[in-house]
């Protein structure tokens, strides 16, 4: 059984956020677990990042959507629980 995540499980940003509808299998079927910008047809758009390269990013994304830069660091505190980052 698949699990049907909420938020995007290498960056954190919620699915029902991304425009794409979420990232894209080998297949072309929709990933139920990784947004657009992170994962297209079965692979990371960003394959060598770290986990603190993919938090830094992601603050800087949300500090540029206005958003307070201590919200930014509160949100992107648990991106390393995420299961790209599990291992």
């Amino acid at each position: 059984m698949q699990n049907n995540y909420k938020n995007c499980q290498s960056c954190g940003m919620p699915l029902k956020s991304d425009g794409n509808g979420g990232g894209t299998e080998a297949n072309g079927q929709k990933s139920n677990r990784y947004c657009s910008h992170c994962y297209e047809k079965g692979e990371f758009t960003m394959p060598n990042i770290t986990v603190d390269g993919m938090k830094e990013r992601v603050m800087d994304k949300m500090v540029e959507m206005k958003f307070p830069k201590f919200l930014a660091k509160i949100f992107t505190r648990n991106i390393y629980k995420l299961e790209r980052w599990k291992d």
